[in-house]
């Protein structure tokens, strides 16, 4: 197994919850983080050294029958169970609580948002055996899911069974950019271009640095080919959420990575209104995010819409909008588009790994951009600190030589009259690859 980077602090509250559990009696946490972020791993590196029980459910989509008798069957090797024949996802819940009356036991159940397409009247099951249980049981019940909207609404909506149950809160989040760079250098591929690289194909998801770890230096030769997962990668973590609505998802997906950024534009290209679809991208499955002017009001109607993850955003710029060559398994076609364009495609994502960055540090409480009401004199990134009173204004190039100071100050000039901070310093600056080592080490030391 691969070395296992980040995520101390999340293993060892996780550690502690299961060890204690005799004492403090049962704990209900919830995980939430979207596909391959590597919420099972975690899980799995926090419990298989704890001294009791550990068993993992996965809610995959098929008949309640179905589930019912895999988990038996797990139920029986697991914890050695005889004569055990239940007939409901109830009853094996109802055993497991039973069983932690007089056994510790940590319960993961991945994919828990899923249960609402099987048998939606489990959550109001679970809460009364959980509610009936918890004082006396040593059960730490662990409910995962990909899905932040839905997770949220089981355990925080007013009406939900489960409001409230949650004991703890997990959100996890994929590798900030100092463990993509650490996991470079312990891999010796390392160097800033490798960095943008591995920041566009990646966006820290675990998952794909194991990839990219794998490849050859010539990472697009080794990912793009009949056999590279990364080809149906996002038709795998998408189809399934999105469901028979898929394709117009996707066309709006496809829409935003090729530079379509407004909801005019958008629908100008795709003929069709798509309100309420970037609603449901955006709030239900989290995958896009609107964008504001950091000078501008929250409820303002100058927003630009993002595919949240860089990934992403690189799959559906590349490989969705190529899906007839894909199709014809030419993926030479696509990698002389990518030799053609990315370049350009990565220039831009650059912004995106200094804003990461940026929030790594954890020395501003405001990070954004800004551009004017016609959509000019854009600023790649402003980052507001409320309490020194400071301001960082960021040019982001790939090259510093392409910089030019006197033509980014007076943009600068511009935004400043527009945030109104009156009193603070104004740290002006150029971000570039040729730099990039010593922004690393000056703002995550």
């Amino acid at each position: 197994m691969q070395k296992f980077y980040n995520r101390e602090k999340h293993l060892r509250r996780l550690r502690s919850l299961s060890q204690d559990i005799q004492q403090t009696k049962g704990r209900l946490s919830v995980v939430v983080g979207r596909r391959r972020v590597g919420k099972t791993r975690l899980l799995k590196e926090a419990f298989s050294t704890i001294d009791s029980e550990f068993l993992y459910l996965f809610i995959s989509r098929k008949p309640e029958a179905a589930l019912v008798e895999e988990f038996a069957n797990l139920i029986a090797v697991q914890l050695d169970v005889k004569f055990f024949k239940p007939s409901s996802l109830r009853d094996i819940f109802e055993f497991l609580f039973h069983y932690s009356m007089t056994t510790p036991i940590t319960v993961v159940v991945d994919e828990f948002q899923d249960i609402a397409k099987i048998n939606a009247s489990l959550f109001s099951d679970l809460q009364n055996l959980w509610d009936s249980s918890k004082s006396k049981s040593m059960m730490h019940f662990l409910c995962c899911g990909s899905i932040y909207s839905l997770m949220i609404k089981i355990f925080k909506g007013s009406k939900e069974p489960l409001l409230n149950r949650d004991d703890d809160f997990f959100k996890i989040q994929p590798l900030a950019p100092s463990y993509i760079k650490e996991i470079m250098l312990d891999s010796n591929k390392y160097s800033p271009e490798k960095m943008l690289q591995w920041w566009c194909l990646s966006g820290g998801i675990p998952k794909y640095l194991e990839w990219l770890q794998g490849a050859s230096d010539n990472v697009f030769n080794s990912l793009l080919s009949e056999y590279s997962p990364l080809i149906k990668e996002g038709v795998h973590r998408l189809v399934e959420d999105f469901g028979s609505e898929h394709r117009t998802y996707f066309s709006v997906l496809g829409e935003i990575s090729k530079g379509n950024t407004t909801r005019a534009r958008i629908e100008d290209f795709l003929k069709m209104g798509v309100g309420t679809v970037l609603n449901e991208l955006e709030e239900v499955f989290d995958v896009i995010e609107k964008k504001r002017p950091l000078t501008s009001k929250e409820n303002s109607r100058d927003v630009r819409y993002s595919i949240t993850d860089p990934f992403l955003r690189f799959w559906f710029r590349f490989i969705y909008s190529n899906s007839s060559a894909v199709e014809m398994e030419n993926f030479e076609y696509i990698r002389s588009v990518i030799s053609r364009d990315f370049k350009t495609f990565s220039g831009i994502e650059l912004e995106s790994l200094f804003k990461a960055l940026l929030v790594e540090s954890k020395k501003y409480n405001a990070i954004g951009g800004y551009w004017d009401s016609k959509g000019h004199n854009e600023i790649d990134i402003i980052a507001v600190n409320d309490i020194d009173k400071k301001i960082l204004m960021v040019e982001v190039k790939r090259q510093s030589k392409n910089y030019e100071a006197g033509k980014f100050e007076v943009k600068v000039d511009l935004a400043l009259t527009k945030l109104k901070k009156k009193g603070y310093s104004v740290d002006i600056r150029c971000f570039s690859l040729d730099n990039m080592d010593l922004i690393f080490n000056e703002f995550l030391k």
